[in-house]
């Protein structure tokens, strides 16, 4: 437990532990985010961080670390409440979270409220995730086809579904997969009897959230979400993508699936070879 002064307010920094989930999720509603409660313990199964507290009791920030294999460190859950921004304390549980994390690659993806702030302590822009959402339709026309390599995932598969998660990643995240694999609807494609790629669709925020979406090219990536999107007809789905204007934006948009904020990737560290294939849906903007 740590205590700071931060402008007139007196705040606390500790551990975030499961029993803080009601008060995470009070933190995230206050700025909008559609984070449930249970989103929030995914978060927690998989990373560890800190909430600070105001000198009543209420949830005022929050930050987590990712470890994603053992060069790269995700940092996200970032939150400040209204009444704390531009005053410090995101600056103060960065701080936490970069000690945390020393000796790995350290990267993030800012909001347009958060990105100066990350500029300032060094972190450098890599490109745009574009988040699209809405109430799905099944995909009609030409885009309509199935495609005969897409089939519903088995759990032989999911070895080779690590190998090429790895292969698009840059690094090996498989207990995110052994994690996210049961809260999930999953689809590979299987080209000559080898999987080239895989997609996911699990509950989160306001409906659904595809991803992640792996695949060795954009039209494969559209061939692997059809029939996620054809099981979710009606119902509000959402992908997190960083292609922008090619055959996957255009399927998401007839999908129902317009496009509604982006962020902005970040990385502090250089390194890290380029991944032979594609990550074209991430599982969420802290996991990447």
């Amino acid at each position: 437990m740590e205590n700071r002064k931060i402008d007139n307010f007196e705040l606390t920094l500790m551990p975030m532990t499961e029993e803080h989930i009601p008060r995470l999720h009070e933190l995230s509603i206050a700025v909008n985010w559609p984070h449930r409660p249970e989103d929030w313990a995914v978060a927690l199964a998989l990373g560890e961080g800190v909430i600070a507290f105001d000198e009543i009791g209420r949830p005022v920030s929050s930050a987590m670390v990712f470890p994603l294999g053992e060069e790269i460190t995700h940092i996200g859950m970032v939150i400040t409440s209204p009444r704390l921004q531009n005053h410090g304390s995101a600056r103060w549980l960065m701080e936490e979270m970069l000690s945390r994390s020393k000796g790995t690659i350290r990267r993030l993806n800012a909001t347009k409220a958060a990105y100066n702030l990350y500029l300032s302590m060094g972190f450098q822009p890599q490109g745009l995730v574009y988040q699209h959402q809405g109430i799905a339709k099944a995909l009609s026309g030409d885009l309509a086809e199935e495609d005969s390599r897409v089939r519903p995932m088995t759990e032989t598969d999911f070895d080779a579904v690590k190998h090429i998660d790895q292969l698009g990643f840059g690094s090996d995240r498989h207990h995110v997969l052994d994690h996210l694999l049961p809260l999930s609807e999953a689809f590979v494609l299987e080209d000559g009897g080898e999987i080239k790629g895989y997609a996911f669709c699990r509950r989160f925020g306001r409906g659904h959230v595809l991803g992640p979406v792996v695949a060795e090219s954009e039209g494969d990536a559209v061939a692997l979400i059809r029939p996620l999107i054809a099981r979710h007809d009606g119902a509000f789905l959402r992908m997190d993508t960083r292609n922008a204007g090619g055959p996957l934006q255009t399927a998401l948009e007839l999908a129902g699936m317009s496009f509604y904020d982006n962020v902005t990737t970040m990385r502090l560290e250089p390194g890290g070879e380029a991944p032979a294939l594609t990550i074209y849906g991430l599982a969420n903007q802290a996991l990447g």
